[in-house]
């Protein structure tokens, strides 16, 4: 694996770049039953991960502590939901999958105390009343490339493995303003399964206009199927009042009703995307539930 490369694989293949801004990426595979869900493993990424004021998964306290997962679908539910089947391990899969889309996600973490441990913090006072706009970052908003970029809007250095590699950064057109307009209507979550040490100085350098109210990287995410899924039912905000704006169909498959999904972005200098969505998504700050917007309207 990337995350395993030594300095001299480093200067031969490249830094794991895929591994620390990809939310492409697969994520870790990890032996599971056929009977039971993953849960976010705090464990994940642990030689890359710098906390840098990340939020950690629910019940967290950085220590790796993965019994602290504990999410509001249980087994059993999960069992209860397929057909005579069952001991097929892929209808077991899809059937799980079926559920999980139905029910809208695993729901609020809770903690070894019992209680629900969402992954935002209770709502500030002056985003009351608010809906809540979750952003993805890469190929969204921004665009990283390891390799030098001549018109690169920053640069943002990461260190990976005691050796320090350097991120160019290309700003998607149209972001500073996108940004600080969503910021003053919405309560806006960057939501990104990037790695916390690259994905937090890229977003101090973006956010000029400090509109991002809270920031969730790769160790929020729900570790399904091979994907990094951002499950916006364990946010703690109301599932109505809740949009992601993602270029990943996988990122949202558990709330496709919630998702506004955007082209993916590289260099593109004429692009307009960001401008043109702005009317949009402050027309839905005024209905009373997003998903009757969002089923199939875009």
């Amino acid at each position: 694996m990337a995350l395993q490369l030594n300095e001299k694989e480093l200067q031969s293949h490249g830094p794991p770049e895929e591994d620390i801004i990809s939310d492409k990426c697969p994520a870790p595979t990890t032996p599971t039953s056929s009977t039971s869900v993953d849960f976010p493993n705090p464990q994940l990424d642990t030689d890359l991960r710098v906390t840098s004021g990340s939020v950690q998964p629910p019940g967290s306290t950085g220590a790796g502590d993965s019994s602290k997962h504990q999410g509001n679908l249980s087994e059993t539910e999960s069992v209860d939901a397929l057909d005579d089947d069952s001991d097929d391990p892929i209808l077991t899969e899809q059937a799980l999958e079926e559920n999980l889309i139905k029910l809208g996600g695993n729901g609020i973490p809770l903690g070894l105390d019992g209680l629900p441990q969402p992954l935002l913090p209770p709502i500030a006072p002056e985003h009351i009343g608010r809906k809540c706009l979750v952003l993805d970052l890469d190929e969204t908003l921004v665009h990283s490339s390891f390799k030098p970029v001549q018109q690169a809007d920053f640069v943002v250095p990461v260190e990976i493995e005691y050796h320090w590699h350097h991120f160019h950064v290309l700003k998607r057109p149209g972001v500073d303003n996108f940004l600080k307009r969503m910021g003053e209507i919405y309560e806006v979550v960057v939501f990104t399964a990037s790695l916390s040490k690259y994905a937090d100085p890229v977003l101090d350098k973006l956010d000029i206009h400090h509109a991002v109210a809270h920031r969730l990287f790769r160790e929020s995410c729900f570790h399904h199927k091979g994907n990094y899924v951002k499950d916006l039912s364990q946010l703690g905000r109301p599932i109505e009042d809740t949009i992601i704006l993602d270029n990943s169909p996988a990122s949202y498959i558990f709330h496709p009703n919630n998702a506004v999904p955007v082209s993916s972005w590289f260099n593109d200098p004429h692009d307009a995307e960001l401008t043109d969505l702005i009317p949009f998504l402050v027309d839905l700050t005024s209905v009373s539930d997003v998903r009757g917007i969002l089923d199939g309207a875009r």
